[in-house]
């Protein structure tokens, strides 16, 4: 049975086939050449992934890193599309779930989102249902860096404080452009901002949400 990270996996490996390797992303300072060796990376190479969260692996993250993007681009959207190695956690479906759903969606709008004739996607329900239901766990977390007090709401009412604090900057949008608002990418997200201007311009220009 497919599931949605292995739908975004896939929807992300072709896009990064089509864009080719030299294209931009909404990750800064990455190629989608880059963007590629960090997905390849993280599932294949644990022993440099945690440079991600951890500052003294980041110089063997990077070292890894710049050695994957040396490879040959379409080796690299392959072991994309193929997925983990045989005995890798991520083979797991329920740690495949919980572990890529997010990533692989984020991953996928900075390869769409960074091309000038972009459009949101039309994503179903239990789609944005499931975004919502990580957001919800993740976004004090997200936003615990931020300047500002940020508080996360659905067109429905229902909202996420993702981070306590004075003044309060209230964003809405749909489950999957507030997750994107609150991984960083506030200039790609199509969301409404309501409260104090300067709040909502700090928010705007912070390089502290996300992870």
């Amino acid at each position: 049975m497919s599931t949605f990270a292995k739908r975004e996996r896939l929807l992300l490996a072709d896009l990064l086939e089509t864009a080719g390797p030299e294209a931009p992303t909404l990750c800064e300072g990455w190629l989608t050449r880059d963007l590629a060796a960090h997905v390849v990376v993280r599932e294949r190479r644990p022993d440099a992934a945690g440079g991600v969260l951890i500052k003294p692996l980041a110089p063997r993250l990077q070292k890894v890193l710049e050695e994957y993007a040396a490879k040959p681009y379409e080796e690299l959207i392959q072991l994309i599309r193929t997925g983990p190695p045989r005995f890798s956690p991520f083979q797991l479906k329920q740690l495949d779930e919980a572990a890529n759903t997010v990533e692989f969606y984020v991953h996928t709008e900075d390869v769409r989102r960074a091309q000038p004739d972009w459009s949101p996607r039309d994503l179903d329900p239990v789609f944005q249902e499931t975004l919502w239901s990580r957001l919800e766990r993740t976004a004090r977390l997200l936003g615990r860096g931020i300047p500002t007090g940020l508080v996360l709401r659905r067109p429905d009412g229902r909202t996420a404080v993702a981070h306590r604090g004075t003044p309060v900057v209230t964003v809405t949008g749909e489950p999957s452009e507030l997750l994107l608002f609150a991984f960083g990418r506030q200039n790609a997200a199509r969301v409404e901002k309501a409260g104090d201007q300067d709040a909502i311009a700090k928010l705007t220009e912070t390089k502290q949400l996300g992870l």
